[in-house]
């Protein structure tokens, strides 16, 4: 019932696929996309949830790793955003800066995260799923991915090993 009353709540024009979700961030590198879709598993209710959307904030080489690089991303959920199961190619760090992320990685328990809390992905893990709960606050987090140099790709497919 929570689900429905949000969806109504959101103006038909903002409405997202969740497969969406990072369709819209590209590389400037001549790589390509930084980013690539993760479709939502079908039947789960996730294509009808708001999508997030992703800010870079900075992509630097690691001087002293070489062929690895630190990239930062702002995270936007608006109210009951959600996104589906992908993999990261290199570590990353989540810092909650305002709101609640609930959040599964694959053999963990789901976990609730608030304002000033992180969590960790270890490289090529399948992170399950990520979503702002709340029907109408909005959540907010940084990433910092530590991955190949350039940039990216910073976001693989469920299914990639």
């Amino acid at each position: 019932m929570v689900l429905a009353a949000g969806w109504a709540l959101v103006p038909h024009s903002n409405r997202q696929d969740a497969a969406q979700w990072f369709a819209d961030v590209c590389s400037t590198v001549a790589a390509g996309p930084m980013f690539s879709s993760a479709p939502a598993p079908a039947g789960s209710g996730a294509e009808a949830r708001p999508a997030t959307s992703v800010k870079m904030l900075s992509c630097e080489p690691l001087p002293n790793v070489p062929g690895k690089s630190v990239t930062t991303v702002l995270v936007d959920f608006p109210p009951l955003a959600y996104s589906p199961a992908h993999r990261h190619p290199g570590s990353v760090t989540a810092i909650i800066l305002e709101g609640t992320v609930r959040s599964q990685l694959a053999g963990g328990p789901v976990g609730t995260f608030k304002s000033g809390e992180t969590f960790f992905e270890p490289p090529r893990t399948l992170h399950l799923f990520a979503e702002n709960p709340d029907p109408v606050h909005p959540a907010k987090l940084v990433a910092v991915f530590v991955a190949d140099e350039n940039c990216g790709p910073l976001l693989l497919p469920p299914d990639a090993d």
